[in-house]
Parts: structure tokens; C-alpha cells; sequence
């Protein structure tokens, strides 16, 4: 990377779509690239920023049929290569932050911005999705009790079985 930052055009291959697909668990990706930047800033800090689009396909969590999602996200993370600065000069523990930009830590000299992408996928993809229209009463069997009398809403408990047991006398004992 120059010292101007540098600027990445994504576009998975079919081979690489197939394995994002099996190691996400979606039923297909059917399109996915992205827009990315890296630029060092002051202190050390490298922001690798992007906009990734695309489209999968997922199992409803209701049905099972296959739900397409579009994706159009954005993204910003901010790495640190040494976080010594942020250390507890006392015990020289590490110092968490707060801050919603906190730095991610960097080891080594290499950024592997693919898997940047791969995750920000991951998280952009809907973790329950739902067919338009589905509804967890249309897939659940309804309770069937027959010979029951009485209104559906009173149910037996299910230990009162046990409760006449213990009210009776003991035999043999």
C-alpha cells in the first residue's frame, strides 16, 4: 500500500461464491462484490472502509423454501498494528475501549481484505429469514386431543396423574 491508501474493486468468482455460500450455510450467493479503501491514518491506524453489495439465498427458518435477500452495506473498521500505546503504563495491561471506533488489533504486515468482505457478508446477511407471508401457525400442527371434553384452553396438568397417586393409601408398605 502507498502512502495515498489504496482502493480495491471485489468481485467474487463463481468458484469463490460457491464457498462462501457452503461456509455461510446459504443455499446460494448468486452475486457479490465490493468497493473497498484502506488508508493509514495518524498514530498508526489503518481504516479499511466499503460498500458491499450483493445477493443470497437462505433457508426460511419457518418453511425451509428459499428467501432471497439483496445486499447493499456499508462498512468502516479501524486497525491498530501496536496497541502498546494503549496499555496501562503501570501493569502494562491492555486498556479496553469504549469507543464505537475502538482500533482492531494488526499482527503481522498483511491485511487480507477478501476475508474483510467475507465477514462484513456474514453480518449483513438477515441471521432468521422469513418467506413473505410465512407464520409460524401456518407450519405448526395444531393439538389434536380427542375424546377431550370442555373448552381447548383447559389442559390437563401433566402430573396430575401423580398428584392421585400420592393421595392414595400406600399397599404393602
Amino acid at each position: 500500500m502507498g502512502p495515498g491508501g489504496a482502493a480495491l474493486d471485489i468481485v467474487a468468482s463463481d468458484s469463490e461464491r460457491a464457498a462462501l455460500a457452503k461456509r455461510f450455510g446459504f443455499l446460494g450467493l448468486p452475486a457479490l462484490s465490493a468497493r473497498v479503501t484502506v488508508d493509514r491514518r495518524l498514530g498508526g491506524q489503518i481504516v479499511v472502509e466499503g460498500r458491499l453489495r450483493g445477493r443470497i439465498v437462505q433457508a426460511c427458518v419457518l418453511t425451509l423454501d428459499p428467501v432471497n435477500q439483496d445486499l447493499d452495506d456499508t462498512f468502516r473498521i479501524v486497525f491498530k498494528k501496536d496497541l502498546s500505546d494503549d496499555r496501562d503504563p503501570e501493569n502494562g495491561e491492555a486498556v479496553l475501549s469504549a469507543q464505537a471506533d475502538a482500533p482492531e488489533p494488526l499482527s503481522g504486515n498483511l491485511l487480507d481484505v477478501g476475508e474483510i468482505v467475507a465477514e462484513q457478508l456474514s453480518l449483513a446477511a438477515d441471521p432468521y429469514p422469513r418467506r413473505p407471508g410465512a407464520r409460524l401457525e401456518d407450519v405448526m400442527p395444531k393439538p389434536r386431543h380427542p375424546g377431550r371434553r370442555g373448552p381447548p384452553d383447559q389442559r390437563r396438568h401433566p402430573f396430575a396423574g401423580l398428584a392421585a397417586l400420592r393421595d392414595k393409601p400406600g399397599r404393602g408398605r
